[in-house]
């Protein structure tokens, strides 16, 4: 016979682990806090406590605010080479449609997130994404109810101060149009034009990432970019205009995520690591079984 708290507790797992995700940003370490929550569930009497979702997420949230705070203490833990993980979907036009992607967890928020104090990001988290009452997330951080309201009310306010302009998706989409066409054709006047003069490209490959600095480097480097734009198709990666290509045998070949910001593009990443490009949900390739429409 199952045993019930086993149940409640895999019943919850994908919420908690949603949870831990928006706080952490990160799958392996979301995935790690729900385990331990796990740990300290079997350690416990389950017929005791009367509410085990709400508890889950208390002991959930209380992991994360401590991992948050570790990494303020110390900040090499969250740099350790790893790169955030990307979210990449078909490239969706429709404005109703950037409205639900700009309330999805891509890297934007993540970004937003991280500028965020622990306690802030905790307090937004749980009560805007998640609806949990304030006198909870209170008893988590130790904190007053208005206390925990002033915090939330702050982290939204910053989070409302990055959400881009109507329109906007179109206005970056054009401009990464703009890049791919000239690299295909080999116009770098056009490349610097388009490219932040201090644009940061990082390419995330087996062995670790690999950064190059300054828009005359990058355009140098631009062929792979090239390359991929020629077999690839247009997708939001982490709500953002990026582009998916994939080799001739189907297998996916590269991820191109790009950072705009008036007019220009000052971040490119491209994630080429087999490794990471197999766990990534990606839309299909344009004429295949499945495919959403041409590229």
């Amino acid at each position: 016979m199952p045993d019930p708290t086993t149940e409640v507790f895999e019943a919850e797992r994908d919420r908690l682990r949603a949870v831990a995700y928006r706080m952490l940003g990160s799958h392996a370490d979301a995935e790690d806090a729900v385990q331990e929550a796990w740990l300290r569930l079997s350690r416990q009497d389950a017929a005791a406590i009367r509410n085990l979702p709400g508890w889950l997420t208390t002991v959930t949230g209380r992991i994360c605010l401590d991992v948050l705070r570790s990494r303020r203490a110390r900040p090499e833990a969250a740099g350790d080479d790893r790169l955030p993980e990307v979210t990449v979907l078909d490239d969706a036009p429709a404005p109703e449609e950037d409205a639900v992607l700009a309330d999805s967890v891509g890297l934007a928020l993540l970004v937003v997130l991280e500028s965020l104090g622990p306690g802030e990001r905790l307090a937004f988290v749980l009560h805007d994404l998640f609806a949990v009452p304030f006198e909870e997330i209170g008893r988590i951080l130790g904190k007053s109810t208005a206390a925990t309201k002033m915090l939330a009310s702050r982290a939204r306010r910053k989070v409302r101060a990055s959400e881009p302009p109507a329109g906007a998706g179109r206005e970056q989409r054009a401009v990464v149009d703009a890049f791919l066409a000239a690299a295909r054709g080999g116009d770098f006047a056009e490349l610097l034009r388009v490219l932040h003069p201090e644009v940061r490209l990082t390419v995330d490959t087996p062995s670790g990432p690999v950064v190059t600095l300054g828009a005359t480097r990058v355009t140098a480097g631009a062929q792979l970019s090239a390359g991929a734009a020629a077999r690839g198709r247009a997708a939001l990666v982490d709500g953002a205009p990026g582009l998916v290509a994939w080799h001739g045998d189907g297998t996916p070949q590269a991820v191109l995520a790009f950072t705009v910001a008036d007019e220009r593009i000052t971040a490119i990443r491209i994630v080429l690591d087999p490794a990471v490009l197999a766990r990534l949900d990606l839309p299909y390739p344009a004429g295949s079984a499945g495919s959403a429409g041409p590229a």
